[in-house]
């Protein structure tokens, strides 16, 4: 069966699509759009990492999301916060605090719900997503216990009994980049960024855990490429 796959162009959406792709090959990638600093860079990135794996590619835009949160992915007045490699298994004192300044409200809840119409209009069993172990300790809204409870409220607003799956949410970032080795994924699309510039900052936390995974795996050329030079 084919799937919907939400695609922001991050490392784990776009391992998590490479992965349900192997052996559920077509389906649709669905962007979103609720006016987030990175909005262009995984707009554009994801339509081409789509049009790479021969997939139909959706925008859907959301400015709403933008109205009901002061999120500092969103509202331009706030610095999105900065992180040191060192900080980031600090759980109770750096990351929580973190997680809280990027935090949209039901973002993920809402996502999947989109996604849930959209394959119950199709005849789509799967939602896919790109969840991982390393930030659920954050986020809960990345752990297996969302999963399951999203699939069992599914079973009552879906006709055809939607599943979400996440290939990715047992592995952590470095396990991710392994994978990714492995599904031989075209790195140079890749944006995990906070923010929207030319080049990754390589400071905000999604920069910070995808540059220590790719140098856990020696990938320094490949960071480079997408961070530029952070000396």
């Amino acid at each position: 069966m084919a799937g919907v796959i939400l695609l922001s162009a991050g490392l784990d959406s776009s391992v998590a699509m490479a992965q349900f792709l192997q052996s559920d090959p077509g389906g649709i990638a669905l962007t979103f759009d609720y006016g987030q600093r990175a909005a262009p860079q995984e707009t554009s990135r994801s339509r081409r990492l789509a049009s790479h794996y021969g997939l139909e590619h959706q925008v859907i835009d959301l400015p709403f999301l933008a109205q009901v949160t002061d999120t500092a992915l969103v509202n331009r007045d706030q610095e999105v916060p900065q992180m040191e490699q060192e900080d980031l298994d600090r759980i109770l004192d750096v990351t929580l605090d973190t997680a809280a300044k990027v935090w949209v409200p039901n973002r993920n809840g809402l996502f999947v719900n989109i996604a849930a119409a959209l394959a119950e209009s199709r005849g789509i069993e799967y939602i896919v997503a790109g969840f991982n172990a390393e930030e659920a300790a954050t986020f809960p809204d990345n752990s297996p216990q969302f999963v399951q409870a999203v699939n069992r409220a599914l079973t009552y607003s879906t006709l055809n009994q939607v599943k979400l799956i996440s290939p990715t949410q047992n592995l952590n970032k470095m396990e991710i980049v392994r994978l990714g080795l492995d599904l031989e994924i075209p790195w140079e699309l890749l944006w995990s960024c906070y923010q929207g510039e030319d080049k990754m900052c390589g400071k905000c936390e999604s920069c910070r855990r995808l540059q220590r995974a790719l140098e856990s795996q020696s990938l320094h050329d490949v960071a480079e490429s997408l961070f530029g030079d952070l000396t």
